[in-house]
């Protein structure tokens, strides 16, 4: 009778939990929605669904709040819905499509993306910006947008309101690209291999990058989506990299390291197991768009509960600081990679 009572109250209590953890999901759903939605919109359908979600959640937490209630299926949106998404982007990458930049364009992408991350960590530190948000924009720079922002933050554990900043940040320059490189290609005399590179090499989102780069024609943006894609898979060393220097940094003592307190992300590794699987062309082509369909909408999610959870005043303390270093960042990764491309492609 005692274990039925108490398995009664365990219940209970658990109860508001899991009430908490659909709420919040509905929430986050709904917003994703919407974004899905407004997207398809022709004045709008320059943002990606995941720019939207993201402004439509700060935009509900900084105006009719977000009670409690909501906070569980919040975090798990954040957590373990993002980290499923991550591991389900690998079908959208084939070691074949990696290859077909070709090495000299592979090697374009590599030094183009070391380089820029060094060089944001290292103007980051001059500019007084605190080093997780610092990363956070480098990522989102050099690699791909939002969604290396959101994977980056899995281990560099930065506040909330400094991954909406560094989303900001990324879409507010990627746009800036994607509306100005078209203009270039005439000034400039680019062929539209180049400008298809370029595009790849150095647009911040996946979307901004196949918008700008498909205006210089059918070999630029298939080119663009290629080396957009292939920055991808330097993800994973970046994600991990972060992950183990943030353990050596740490000051706890060495009993605390051991393997299962490492900030190692897991996901990472099923990143890699699909993308490999994806290579060797074991999946269905219709069942491979359509998870990938569903994955786009799981990162809206994500999207949307990070803006749940993102207020305007804690933005605001950080100071235009971290705008300065994206525009710096912007400006160094188009410029870097166009010297590159023109010199050696």
């Amino acid at each position: 009778m005692a274990n039925l009572h108490q398995k009664f109250h365990s219940e209970v209590v658990k109860s508001p939990q899991s009430y908490g953890i659909l709420a919040g999901l509905l929430l986050a759903s709904g917003i994703a929605l919407l974004a899905e939605y407004l997207h398809k919109i022709p004045s709008l359908s320059l943002f990606s669904s995941l720019i939207l979600a993201i402004i439509f959640g700060i935009l509900v937490k900084n105006t009719i709040g977000v009670p409690k209630i909501f906070q569980p299926g919040i975090t798990f949106s954040l957590k373990r819905i993002l980290r499923l998404s991550i591991i389900l982007l690998g079908l959208r990458l084939s070691l074949p499509q990696v290859i077909a930049v070709g090495p000299t364009g592979l090697a374009i992408v590599l030094v183009t993306l070391v380089t820029t991350f060094v060089f944001t960590c290292w103007l980051g530190r001059q500019l007084g910006v605190n080093q997780r948000l610092t990363k956070l924009i480098a990522a989102g720079t050099s690699i791909c947008g939002a969604s290396a922002i959101v994977a980056t933050n899995g281990v560099v554990e930065s506040k909330d309101e400094d991954v909406a900043y560094a989303v900001a940040i990324v879409t507010i320059f990627g746009t800036m690209s994607m509306l100005l490189y078209p203009l270039l290609p005439v000034i400039f005399q680019i062929t539209p291999q180049e400008f298809g590179i370029w595009c790849g090499v150095s647009i911040h989102e996946t979307a901004q990058v196949i918008a700008a780069a498909f205006q210089g024609g059918e070999v630029s943006g298939e080119l663009a989506t290629i080396a957009k894609l292939s920055r991808v898979i330097f993800l994973v060393p970046i994600v991990l990299s972060l992950g183990f220097l943030s353990t050596n940094s740490n000051r706890k003592s060495q009993a605390a390291k051991k393997l299962n307190k490492l900030p190692i992300p897991w996901f990472v590794f099923g990143f890699i197991a699909l993308m490999l699987l994806n290579s060797i062309n074991i999946f269905p082509q219709t069942m491979k768009a359509s998870v990938i369909e569903i994955n786009h909408f799981l990162l809206a999610i994500s999207m949307a509960g990070m803006g749940l959870k993102t207020s305007i005043f804690e933005i605001k303390k950080a100071g235009v600081k971290p705008l300065y270093l994206g525009a710096a960042a912007w400006l160094f990764i188009s410029i870097f990679s166009f010297s590159l491309i023109k010199t050696f492609y």
